[in-house]
């Protein structure tokens, strides 16, 4: 004999639990998925992607082509690309299209005045240079 419950639960309520059940169900995997590849991909950091920069050359020639391309546009870019992570910024000045800011290589001893305005870079100087003279960064 089967004994019914203490609780009488009604059929309707079944298939409510049914339908929640079979939209939760999809939601959950999915959060479930998400989070396995946000922890796989960050206890396996050869996974994630990084930023690639030009590769090593010989940095005297970079800086041959940005000294023949300066005040062209385009130079910033080429600044940019050859110098990736050595660049440090000495200070700004007056010139250009209002202000320049006076970038230092480390690793190449070398001070560039780059215009952000116009992306070009207005003067290169070796050495660590925190002010070119104003007829330089015009």
């Amino acid at each position: 004999m089967i004994s019914q419950s203490i609780i009488p639960i009604p059929k309707n309520s079944m298939l409510r639990l049914k339908t929640v059940s079979s939209l939760l169900t999809p939601l959950i995997l999915a959060g479930m998925i998400g989070l396995g590849d946000v922890a796989f991909h960050s206890f396996l950091p050869q996974t994630q992607s990084t930023a690639i920069a030009a590769p090593p050359s010989a940095s005297q020639e970079q800086i041959e082509l940005i000294i023949a391309s300066k005040g062209k546009t385009g130079s910033g870019d080429q600044l940019r690309r050859f110098f990736y992570g050595d660049l440090e910024p000495l200070g700004v000045q007056p010139g250009g299209a209002g202000m320049v800011v006076n970038l230092y290589s480390k690793k190449n001893d070398v001070t560039f005045s780059y215009c952000a305005t116009y992306d070009v870079v207005v003067a290169v100087k070796g050495g660590r240079v925190a002010m070119f003279p104003a007829s330089e960064v015009k």
